[in-house]
């Protein structure tokens, strides 16, 4: 059963260099094994889904530039999430603030083509259907 993903959550993205936090604001106030408990809304670049350290995504416009600059050899950039749409799935039987609770299932795209997932949900028993 997948597990209620929290406050400092370890995210990964499949282009990034570096895994990054989940950061929940406490704006449902549902507190979960200590942390604030996530929802799928928890999606904002840069309030919620931090940089990943450098980006190798060839759709990410500033990794093109430091390729073509670099004469044609790949090139990392700065990573910059631009995570537009929410989580998805979430777990749809559990509502935090009228929106599905984030499980550790779920992914997030970013719009330079990573997907972001949970590689570790910063809570040990919390189970969600």
């Amino acid at each position: 059963m997948p597990q209620q993903v929290c406050m400092g959550a370890t995210l990964q993205c499949s282009f990034g260099a570096a895994p990054s936090t989940l950061v929940v604001l406490p704006a449902n106030r549902v507190l979960c094994e200590g942390p604030l408990a996530a929802n799928i809304m928890d999606h904002v670049p840069l309030v919620n889904i931090m940089p990943f350290g450098a980006c190798t995504s060839p759709a990410n416009p500033q990794v093109a530039a430091a390729t073509a600059a670099a004469l044609g050899v790949p090139s990392p950039a700065p990573c910059v999430p631009v995570t537009a749409s929410p989580w998805t799935p979430g777990a749809i039987t559990v509502l935090l603030g009228n929106e599905p609770s984030l499980d550790n299932v779920s992914t997030c795209m970013c719009s330079w083509g990573g997907v972001v997932a949970i590689a570790n949900p910063a809570t040990r028993v919390t189970q969600i259907p």
